[in-house]
């Protein structure tokens, strides 16, 4: 799709990236698929590559870029290679974990964590859901009460992508009363007391580790502290945004990636002695998508901009996640339709899009979630 706010840079960036999907990973995702979970090792690959850790500083061995152009375009290339889950972990460790880290960090924190998290060989997850609380975040249960240098984490959290792989886990927990008592804690692999339940089975993402986490007096130690204690719900704010982009921008790249395969199909395969394509309910469907996916291409596109200008609003963030979700699942099916049968059939991209699609308008916040911040805004 043709766009004007990336230049020669990111071009070069896009082409490094458009090799390493298709030579690395292109090759192992049916395998990931089948398996429910990536290969670690691809992370620490993709470091080596620059493609994990790009926005880490350059002093703990990070590419040093804080511009999000260059997120998106790995987003944008995981999306048209049909990556769907495996490129979900891979955004959830640039777009939406490691900012915290670089944000938050005590300058021990940072010796002792950024280097492994810019070379991909730590895996990062972030866990707030837990099985009685979702967007409430208010209402999260675990808690961690203070004993000495540690606190002593009991919980339990579900639906944490990265769950099974992940090194380090920032845990939100209750170390105080109300909005003002939830703190980010890091919990690292290997510690006592702290379990992975079973690798979910989901419909659709399935190439992402989704687990259930499990907290019996584990011992974190307070210098695992992220930030101030009490300030989780100001911290877990000020990511929301980005967040929310990623989301929409990754929603918008597959419903373009969508409909180039339809396209392509509906040229090749025929009926009633005729190409697809010549049928006018077909030549309508595409009209409608591609110029769905063209205007959404333009709003992402400011959006990004806005973004790394530090200019984007709370709500239009919503707005990106909103469209981008609710466009990422309505023109998968509709071009899922074009493909009759086959596209019913997991050996082709458009069917694996359509299934991992339907997450899209829950995660990162639902799209009535998303709805409600859009009519506070238009109403205040």
């Amino acid at each position: 799709m043709p766009t004007s706010i990336y230049d020669e840079t990111h071009g070069l960036f896009r082409a490094a990236v458009r090799n390493f999907v298709a030579n690395e990973m292109t090759p192992r995702f049916d395998e990931w698929e089948k398996a429910g979970i990536m290969d670690r090792e691809i992370y620490a690959n993709a470091g080596r590559h620059g493609f994990v850790g790009f926005n880490m500083p350059e002093s703990h061995g990070g590419g040093g870029s804080n511009d999000f152009r260059f997120n998106a375009v790995v987003s944008e290339e995981l999306a048209y290679a049909g990556m769907g889950g495996a490129g979900n972990g891979i955004g959830l460790q640039n777009d939406i974990v490691s900012p915290y880290f670089i944000a938050y960090c005590t300058d021990e924190q940072k010796d002792r964590w950024w280097p492994g998290i810019a070379s991909g060989e730590k895996i990062l997850a972030i866990a707030m859901t837990e099985p009685g609380t979702g967007s409430d975040l208010a209402s999260i249960a675990t808690t961690a009460d203070p004993d000495g240098d540690e606190y002593v984490v009991n919980g339990a959290k579900t639906f944490i992508t990265n769950g099974i792989n992940a090194d380090l886990v920032v845990a939100v927990a209750r170390t105080g009363e109300g909005r003002d008592g939830l703190s980010l804690l890091v919990v690292e692999r290997g510690m006592p007391g702290f379990e992975r339940g079973r690798n979910l089975d989901k419909i659709g993402q399935k190439s992402a580790d989704t687990a259930e986490l499990f907290f019996t007096d584990v011992r974190v130690p307070k210098a695992n502290l992220l930030g101030e204690e009490g300030k989780a719900m100001k911290y877990l704010s000020f990511n929301l945004a980005q967040e929310r982009l990623s989301l929409a921008i990754n929603g918008v790249a597959v419903a373009e990636a969508a409909v180039q395969w339809t396209v392509d199909y509906v040229k090749e395969r025929t009926a009633f002695g005729q190409p697809i394509a010549a049928f006018q309910n077909t030549k309508f469907v595409l009209a409608e998508v591609d110029t769905e996916v063209t205007v959404a291409r333009a709003y992402m596109d400011q959006c990004i901009l806005d973004h790394v200008h530090g200019e984007l609003s709370p709500a239009g963030a919503a707005k990106a996640k909103l469209y981008g979700s609710e466009l990422q699942n309505r023109v998968t099916d509709k071009c899922l339709q074009l493909f009759g049968g086959y596209g019913y059939m997991s050996e082709y991209p458009i069917g694996v899009a359509y299934t991992d699609a339907r997450v899209a308008t829950i995660y990162g916040g639902t799209s009535e979630i998303m709805k409600t911040i859009i009519s506070q805004d238009i109403l205040a």
